[in-house]
């Protein structure tokens, strides 16, 4: 049965400026501006000024699955106002039972290079995508963190270091080394 009309609303945070055009969504804040699309999507977002500024997502004559876009950009939203204030965390630790793998950040935290993952001579190299920095934490052995404002990017690249170091051609029941994501969320103010 499709709906005549589904609306979501969000609040815009304090010192947070939106601008939204043709569905081009710009939000800049203290940390930076992000820029995302939903052209893909057919539906109205509007920015409604006042006291309270808010944003609003409206699908009309809308399906299951083009509704459940609603809450996706939505949440695509929050997500770019949380990065521009705090940004977002992920933290990496790295596993292994006999050989220990060598993280060396490279490129002022743009790269890292991954050795001696299961012995094995090969050097494994990973750039981070745009916005994300790399570096070892100085309270926890073997952990590497990233940090940026766009969410996408951050976990991107978490994603790229953790399907690099996958263990191949073994019993993965056995050989769970590897460099797995740890703990993840916005910055904390710690």
């Amino acid at each position: 049965m499709r709906d005549v009309l589904k609306t979501e609303e969000i609040d815009v945070p304090e010192g947070i400026k939106i601008e939204i055009q043709a569905r081009l969504i710009t939000v800049t804040g203290p940390r930076g501006t992000l820029v995302k699309s939903a052209r893909h999507i057919d539906m109205d977002i509007r920015l409604i000024k006042g006291k309270k500024s808010k944003v609003t997502f409206t699908v009309w004559q809308g399906g299951r699955k083009h509704i459940a876009c609603l809450r996706t950009i939505r949440s695509m939203v929050n997500n770019m106002f949380i990065g521009v204030t705090t940004g977002f965390a992920y933290k990496m630790r790295a596993v292994y039972a006999h050989f220990p793998i060598n993280c060396i950040i490279q490129d002022g935290g743009k790269a890292v290079e991954i050795r001696n993952f299961l012995g094995e001579k090969t050097v494994r190299n990973i750039s981070m995508l745009e916005g994300v920095t790399i570096s070892e934490s100085k309270a926890q052995k073997d952990e590497l963190i990233l940090e940026g404002n766009d969410i996408d990017n951050v976990s991107q690249s978490a994603a790229s270091i953790q399907g690099i170091c996958r263990v191949r051609n073994k019993d993965i029941r056995k050989f769970l080394d590897g460099i797995y994501v740890s703990d993840k969320g916005p910055i904390s103010s710690e």
